[in-house]
């Protein structure tokens, strides 16, 4: 359970080179059809969300009375103990799925603000501030922000979220000159201390990257944040949008304290707060992973950032019935973000045939992987068009293959060669 998968294994092997194929072969390989969006299909999938959402608080209000009557005198129930373990088994229940189901409202928002599941830019937006208010996410900010990481995906320059750390960052002597002990000095810690700093990421990165763009593009000053309809984030007409967003949250907490003044505030912990905080952060193994690059400009072009990235069966069928294939088809997702997340599997085997070795899968465990790119992606190096994670002790899982851009250049294909998607001129 607990060991790379093959695919992992297969590629720590390999040394790296740029997938030597174009756009244009990716786009001719998918039918037409799966392009197009069922919005009666997309009514079916939000509906299926909020049913689910709803049945959840339908569990966790029963709880205490399923508890109280021996689950109906099924389950005899007398000594203390049996009432405490029935509770705590319960509670935990509910929590874990109502989690689920909470980012199931982060993941469908998050296709509609790629505007495929509605014909309508409308529906699209209505719908989606409303499911990612609920889980206090900042729907138009949220948007902006992650519609920009997709144009600049991989770019050490212009990603925005879940950029590498650099050799600076941590203070170490350059490469040439750093020894073991100066590895050991800055960045050895005891395996207790790295749960808890992995802890703390998950509970709580989301918030830090809205409130103070940690882990964020290092393009932007000081106080960036996701809030401020001025932050260098955004545009000028891009403004009132953020207004929205944050007048939507504020709503949103005001019937949060409503209801803990009604209800109790411990019940509010129990229904909303400890499931938002079982409320899984995906997102980071999408692209953080060792043995994924980064490029830097002289490299970077859109078709090899899009094809930087896993795609991972991420709990199974939960995280596939749930959270709408964000995992398990997100390198389709990348190449094809205007494409609904019910096509996206059909688009990953049309693609698969293309990307050939470039195409990456990893059936790793999702809670190994995390941990493993949580301590194998440290830093990167200051030089090198194209780079990848370096550990704690200054070493890359992954080695670039010699002459890595040459080669890719050789087989006429250059970055804008690349990402041309017209048609070669006959004449």
């Amino acid at each position: 359970m607990f060991k790379d998968g093959p695919e992992y294994q297969e590629r720590l092997v390999r040394p790296f080179v740029p997938p030597p194929i174009t756009l244009k072969q990716l786009h001719d390989a998918v039918p037409k059809h799966l392009l197009l969006k069922d919005p009666l299909r997309s009514t079916g999938y939000v509906l299926r969300d909020v049913f689910f959402c709803v049945l959840f608080f339908a569990f966790g209000a029963s709880i205490e009375r399923l508890v109280a009557g021996s689950f109906g005198g099924l389950i005899p129930l007398s000594q203390p103990w049996q009432f405490a373990l029935a509770r705590t088994t319960l509670w935990l229940m509910y929590w874990w799925w109502q989690g689920i189901a909470f980012a199931s409202f982060f993941c469908i928002a998050h296709e509609l603000g790629h505007g495929t599941l509605y014909h309508s830019r409308w529906v699209n937006d209505i719908l989606g501030f409303v499911l990612d208010t609920f889980v206090l996410a900042p729907y138009f900010a949220w948007k902006v922000s992650h519609n920009a990481h997709h144009k600049a995906i991989n770019s050490i320059e212009r990603d925005e979220n879940y950029v590498p750390h650099l050799r600076s960052h941590y203070n170490l002597p350059r490469k040439e000159r750093a020894s073991t002990a100066d590895y050991a000095e800055v960045l050895e810690e005891t395996p207790l201390y790295t749960m808890i700093r992995l802890f703390v990421m998950q509970a709580m990165g989301w918030w830090l990257y809205l409130t103070c763009n940690k882990l964020g593009s290092k393009m932007y000053p000081k106080g960036t944040n996701h809030f401020s309809p001025y932050s260098a984030l955004f545009k000028k007409e891009q403004r009132m949008s953020i207004v929205i967003s944050d007048i939507g949250l504020i709503g949103m907490m005001s019937l949060l304290y409503v209801f803990a003044r009604s209800y109790g505030w411990k019940a509010l912990v129990m229904y909303y707060v400890v499931p938002y905080m079982f409320e899984l952060m995906i997102t980071f193994l999408h692209h953080s992973d060792p043995t994924i690059p980064h490029y830097r400009k002289e490299a970077w072009s859109f078709l090899r950032g899009a094809a930087a990235t896993v795609d991972r069966p991420t709990l199974g069928w939960i995280g596939r019935f749930f959270f709408h294939n964000v995992a398990h088809d997100h390198v389709a997702h990348h190449f094809f973000s205007h494409v609904p997340f019910y096509n996206q599997p059909a688009i990953t085997e049309a693609i698969k045939g293309v990307l050939g070795e470039h195409y990456n899968y990893d059936s790793t465990n999702t809670f190994y992987a995390l941990y493993r790119s949580f301590t194998e992606c440290v830093f990167i190096e200051e030089e090198g068009s194209i780079v990848f994670y370096k550990n704690k002790y200054g070493i890359a899982s992954r080695e670039l293959a010699k002459g890595a851009v040459d080669m890719t250049k050789l087989a006429g294909r250059d970055q804008e060669t690349q990402d041309d998607l017209s048609e070669p001129d006959s004449s």
